[in-house]
């Protein structure tokens, strides 16, 4: 592994006015899947990894594009 990779992948990547807006679009979609599988799955364990998936989804989208950028400066 390249030392620029490990750099970027442990480095703060602080969001701009472009990045910022697509945060915003991925926490909205992860959002609006959440209510939904929230109103269509019953409570149990399955239901609460489903949720924990999609925050790791989340997480990770949100980390592709500050990685992204960061590699970029």
């Amino acid at each position: 592994m390249e030392t620029a990779d490990l750099d970027n992948r442990f480095k703060f990547h602080p969001a701009n006015v472009d990045t910022g807006k697509i945060h915003d679009q991925i926490r909205d979609l992860h959002r609006d899947v959440a209510h939904k599988l929230n109103f269509l799955l019953d409570d149990g364990r399955e239901k609460s990894l489903a949720i924990t998936k999609l925050e790791e989804s989340m997480m990770w989208a949100n980390a592709s594009v500050a990685r992204a950028t960061g590699a970029e400066s």
